[in-house]
């Protein structure tokens, strides 16, 4: 079975709401193992929705709608799909007693112009709901599927949990299961070579790999009658990575981010971990930060971002930052003395460097960053080349910073060479 998902609003477009519920249905629907090859978004316009419509029913068996189910004027979703497929909308006195019985709940009276909303395709699964005004319908014709489904993620979400998911399954015969090998300090290029072979097979489990900042990931997904059964095809693969890859990959663990590897590696090693940050402004504080628990870990976080900061908090000489400036391998260093001489942490991170826009010069351009690691006493300082702008040069420096932590725990305490691959 093959499915389509279509949004609808002209708000969407114009990229005023970020399409959450493209992310959401997207992975319900690979779950039940109903493949979807198309999606699209559609403004509020009847022609145009309609030829969305109809494109996607000749080619999919299951078209699902979200959005344009309100009580405007440009709500158009119900409308034009009934049109589509020639059938009436008739009246549901069940749908209009619960929008009333929302409005009593605010000691309001339900306006006339929701009315509309009560309207539904004859012959339909009416789909009430539980945190809105606007039912969702299940609609069958010749052998295919219409699924209308309300825009909000907030109503969107329950209902399709509670009244879709189930219908969903009933007529789904497999499950689409994924799992991701996560990877730092090597690039997606060297990552694709190495597993050309295995990319190149097109069979069953596909893998494919993406890039994010500093990282990259290596999908493997597998269509099996069941999750069992799909994880038995995905399982000789993570084998086959794990022998390839290494210490570089960090989980294999969809849910676990770059900083919650990190902070478990502190915490199984009992280390404790500081910060110290220029041009990135305590953002690498913040990522670990993100993880539950770094509390055990996590000491004084500083962030020493003008020259007076450094000599004042972290004790580096005025004569160090004149002779050499703030973004050098001397000052990252002695940023890492600095701090582990005032808090004792196990381990330090430093970061400086030139996020720009202006400052850069031709010897040290926007861009150029330190980056600095101490693990007991064992200093790494690394000088890179970031591209892009401000947030961007300081979002790159703050994934490195995390790689670099982790390659600098790894190789003390179990003598690995994980050199960074470019």
């Amino acid at each position: 079975m093959t499915a389509e998902l279509i949004f609808v609003g002209t708000e969407l477009l114009l990229g005023n709401i970020l399409n959450t519920n493209a992310k959401y249905l997207s992975e319900q629907f690979a779950s039940l193992g109903i493949d979807c090859y198309y999606q699209t978004v559609v403004g509020d316009n009847a022609g145009r929705l309609k030829e969305t419509f109809l494109n996607a029913w000749n080619r999919s068996d299951i078209v699902i709608l979200s959005g344009g189910l309100g009580p405007t004027e440009d709500d158009l979703t119900k409308e034009t799909v009934s049109e589509a497929l020639d059938i009436p909308l008739v009246f549901d006195s069940e749908a209009m007693n619960r929008i009333r019985e929302l409005f009593a709940k605010r000691s309001e009276e339900a306006p006339a112009s929701n009315e509309k909303q009560a309207y539904v395709p004859k012959g339909c699964k009416v789909l009430y709901n539980e945190n809105g005004t606007a039912p969702g319908v299940i609609i069958e014709k010749n052998d295919k599927i219409a699924i209308l489904l309300p825009g909000p993620e907030r109503e969107l979400v329950p209902m399709f949990e509670e009244s879709v998911k189930g219908y969903l399954k009933d007529i789904s015969d497999s499950v689409i299961v994924s799992r991701c090998v996560k990877m730092c300090g090597i690039s997606e290029s060297i990552v694709g070579e190495k597993i050309k072979d295995l990319t190149q097979n097109g069979g069953n489990p596909t893998v494919a790999t993406y890039a994010g900042c500093g990282e990259v990931h290596i999908r493997i997904t597998a269509k099996a009658a069941t999750e069992k059964d799909a994880g038995k095809l995905i399982k000789p693969i993570v084998r086959e990575l794990k022998n390839r890859f290494g210490a570089y990959i960090y989980t294999t663990d969809n849910d676990v981010t770059l900083e919650k590897a990190v902070v478990d590696l502190l915490l199984a090693n009992h280390l404790t971990v500081s910060t110290v940050e220029s041009c990135t402004g305590g953002l690498v504080a913040g990522r670990l930060i993100n993880v539950p628990g770094v509390s055990e870990v996590l000491k004084l976080c500083y962030v020493t971002y003008s020259n007076k900061a450094k000599r004042k908090l972290l004790g580096i000489k005025k004569g160090v930052l004149e002779k050499h400036t703030a973004v050098s391998r001397e000052v990252c260093e002695e940023m890492l003395k600095g701090a582990m001489l005032i808090n004792k942490a196990d381990v330090v991170v430093s970061v400086t460097g030139l996020a720009g826009p202006d400052g850069g010069t031709e010897e040290k351009p926007v861009g150029l960053v330190y980056l600095g690691c101490s693990v007991k006493g064992k200093i790494t300082v690394e000088k890179h080349y970031f591209s892009g702008n401000r947030a961007k040069i300081r979002e790159s420096a703050v994934a490195y910073s995390l790689i670099l932590l982790r390659r600098c725990i790894l190789e003390y305490f179990s003598e690995v060479e994980l050199n960074f691959i470019p």
